[in-house]
């Protein structure tokens, strides 16, 4: 399986501890180099530059050679990941961003952003849901209104 990620699902997960259903559901990420300097900044959190330090081996960086005319309404980071996700045929973008989600859709890749990955996981019972939620709430994390709830419904009744 291949899957491609943007800069807010690897961030999210890692902030709330559960960057290890990255690795349980797809076994290996691909990064475009964009994000990995997204995610590496300055003004990353300091959890997230402590992970890359330690990179897991189920990580890989991609230099992606971006024409400066695709895409050009999105940010660098979700650029990169949806050219290397067509790029590579990927069965995945992970992806949280509204704008690069539609963008991605028109050109007929399978998103999936961090509350998808949560949903996936608790399907296969590899995740607290009810904690990850919780965790996740603590975070900068935007979401739809209802999302979360409708999330837990589904998995808790």
């Amino acid at each position: 399986m291949i899957v491609v990620s943007d800069t807010s699902p690897v961030n999210y997960l890692v902030l709330i501890g559960c960057e290890e259903l990255l690795k349980n559901l797809f076994s290996k990420i691909a990064l475009p180099a964009a994000v990995l300097t997204e995610l590496q900044s300055e003004h990353a959190p300091v959890q997230i530059r402590e992970w890359l330090g330690r990179r897991p081996e189920w990580i890989e960086v991609r230099q992606v050679e971006l024409h400066q005319h695709f895409l050009p309404d999105l940010g660098l980071g979700e650029r990169e990941a949806i050219y290397l996700a067509k790029h590579l045929d990927a069965d995945e973008l992970l992806m949280d961003d509204a704008k690069g989600r539609v963008a991605a859709e028109r050109l007929n890749l399978h998103v999936v952003g961090t509350i998808g990955v949560l949903d996936a996981a608790a399907l296969r019972g590899l995740v607290d849901l009810p904690a990850a939620v919780e965790s996740l709430k603590q975070t900068t994390f935007r979401a739809r209104p209802g999302l979360f709830d409708s999330l837990l419904t589904k998995h808790h009744g």
